[in-house]
């Protein structure tokens, strides 16, 4: 990914969410829901729902912005607000992380065969 001389790396939210037991399926249906309308956010830049394979209820929410301060008035929206209140139930714990990217290396070309 080349970022070009004007280009920002994205801002990178990482969202780690704990699950109450039972509720796995019912949760990843409401995600994809809220994830797709998530999309239709002009500064959102794409999003991934990740389960944790050492602990099944651990789920990681990754999702890129344009900046910022796109994402933190999304974060005050009240769609925002509906899409937490949606996701409670399935909630037993968490955390979110901000970050910004500052490398992103893309898979080299594979070698021609000959």
């Amino acid at each position: 990914m080349d970022h070009g001389a004007d280009a920002r790396p994205p801002f990178r939210v990482l969202l780690r969410m704990e699950i109450r037991p039972g509720t796995e399926r019912e949760f990843e249906r409401t995600w994809l829901e809220i994830g797709t309308r998530i999309a239709a956010e002009p500064a959102n830049l794409g999003q991934s729902l990740v389960r944790d394979v050492e602990d099944g209820g651990v789920y990681w929410v990754i999702t890129d912005w344009t900046d910022e301060p796109a994402f933190r008035a999304f974060e005050l929206s009240a769609a925002h607000v509906d899409n937490r209140r949606r996701l409670q139930p399935f909630r037993t714990g968490g955390e979110m992380r901000l970050t910004q990217v500052v490398h992103r290396l893309d898979p080299a070309a594979e070698a021609p065969v000959r």
